[in-house]
């Protein structure tokens, strides 16, 4: 059974860093790479072979309930498949970028409890367990959003904890009163207890839960900690929080929660429609007053969260398939520009647009793949970014909610005029920047981690091709639209 390894691995190279390291960072960098590597061979090798099943381990072999279960679906292999990506050319990244801050075993320490926190919230088939693998993800991060030691990072990460810590109250308190009620932590069996009780129950204990994870996802009205926490933590680890740490803890939870143990009930999907296009309109305005490039990057990150909701809100077939391919699609090209960002302050020491120029000779891999990025997140074909977007907004006029389409396409174009200034004031200024005037020259890990993201916001548009898309996406989807698939599945019924 391969589904505890994707916990095991990265906890086990976690606590090897701390006894084997010494001063220098070398034992932790090949460990934690080479735990990445294994878990993402394993993810990868899951999603190839074995997306149409579903495995339940059941821990020290009692049977559901009276067990801590882990599951393995297509949704789930999806994700761990993002995350261990995003996670391993984070790490590689992250080998020339940290020594340039910091150089210590403690960030890769960190970083490997962050990864297991994220794989176990995706993997657990119990609420309490969920709970417990989240607070090891976010302690993780408020740690690591601090690691430059800044006053402007504790800032940062105070206001994380404190907002982390009222988004967990909320849904640890959900799960006292789902607890209450159904005399389960199982998903599955709560799914099928929900079923006898009366609507209002659901109702309440969505709203718990559509508050905390809305918080950790940093939809609008939630957002307000995000843009300090993503702009001070240092590159690679905002791309981890904004390219899946806010997926896996808030958009991923979402989907197994409202679709999967409520049955996606009209109301909320009703709710994700609002808080989806509050959240585009809102942060894209945000976005394109902004002249730090981090923090333009953050309220973009909030807009796209939008356009996941509305597909999640719509529910119908191209509605999720065109959230599911964003949620891929963001997770790339956001961690690529989160890279671009750190090539450049690592470069010429500001993350000021004002204060740049034209870095196309200087940093001709950055400026490239920043370009490449940018037009994909855009929505440019034939770039990722395009086909996600398209599909939302053929799902909403299948669904015939043609103002709020219009409203989607409105962020669209938003989030073409912020990435345009993006470019044009961060990469193709007036001042000519030479390549004799970067104070830092770019690693070649560094590099590699760009255009292997780049590379994907082209190459994954084929998963879309007929044929592929059957055996890569669909499985996904269906397990998200088969709202009592899960049920039977875990509980062998």
């Amino acid at each position: 059974m391969i589904l505890p390894f994707f916990i095991i691995i990265p906890l086990l190279a976690a606590f090897l860093i701390t006894l084997v390291s010494g001063k220098k960072d070398n034992w932790a960098i090949i460990l934690s790479i080479l735990a990445e590597l294994s878990v993402l061979v394993l993810a990868v090798f899951c999603y190839v072979y074995q997306i149409d099943d579903i495995f339940v381990y059941n821990m020290s072999g009692w049977k559901i309930p009276f067990t801590i279960c882990l599951v393995q679906d297509a949704l789930s292999c999806f994700m761990i498949m993002v995350v261990s990506i995003i996670a391993l050319t984070s790490l590689i990244y992250s080998v020339t970028y940290i020594r340039h801050l910091v150089s210590s075993w403690r960030y890769y320490a960190l970083f490997m409890l962050l990864v297991t926190g994220m794989n176990g919230v995706i993997l657990t088939g119990d609420l309490f367990n969920l709970f417990v693998f989240m607070e090891i993800a976010l302690f993780s991060a408020y740690a690591l959003v601090s690691y430059g030691r800044k006053a402007e990072e504790f800032e940062a990460a105070f206001k994380y904890a404190i907002m982390g810590s009222i988004s967990s109250s909320l849904i640890l308190i959900g799960i006292a009163i789902t607890y209450s009620y159904t005399s389960s932590l199982t998903m599955a069996t709560i799914a099928e207890s929900l079923k006898n009780k009366p609507a209002g129950v659901t109702f309440w204990l969505g709203s718990l839960f559509l508050a905390g994870f809305g918080l950790k996802s940093a939809m609008v009205p939630f957002h307000a900690w995000l843009p300090d926490a993503h702009s001070s933590a240092p590159a690679p680890i905002s791309s981890m929080l904004s390219g899946v740490l806010i997926k896996s803890l808030g958009i991923y939870t979402i989907i197994r929660i409202f679709y999967n143990v409520f049955g996606a009930p009209e109301l909320f999907k009703t709710l994700f429609l609002v808080f989806g296009i509050l959240s585009i309109v809102i942060a894209s305005f945000l976005a394109i007053g902004q002249w730090d490039i981090k923090r333009l990057l953050a309220y973009s990150s909030i807009s796209q969260i939008g356009f996941i909701l509305v597909g999640l809100g719509v529910g119908n077939f191209y509605g999720i398939l065109g959230a599911i391919f964003h949620l891929l699609s963001h997770a790339i090209f956001k961690s690529l520009l989160f890279y671009n960002t750190g090539a450049i302050e690592m470069a010429i020491g500001t993350r000021d647009m004002r204060d740049m120029g034209d870095l196309r000779k200087a940093l001709p891999v950055t400026s490239f793949t920043s370009m490449v990025g940018s037009l994909a997140i855009m929505g440019m074909p034939p770039f990722n970014g395009f086909f996600s977007k398209f599909f939302i907004i053929m799902g909403l006029l299948q669904a015939k909610m043609y103002i709020v389409a219009l409203l989607v396409v409105l962020g669209s174009i938003l989030t073409i005029a912020y990435f345009v200034k993006f470019q044009r004031y961060g990469f193709r200024g007036k001042n000519v920047i030479e390549k004799e005037m970067v104070a830092e020259p770019i690693g070649s890990g560094m590099k590699f981690s760009m255009a292997f993201l780049a590379l994907l916001c082209l190459v994954t548009s084929l998963m879309l091709i007929p044929g592929l898309r059957e055996t890569t996406l669909d499985p996904v989807i269906n397990v998200i639209l088969d709202k009592t698939g899960y049920i039977k599945s875990v509980l062998g019924r």
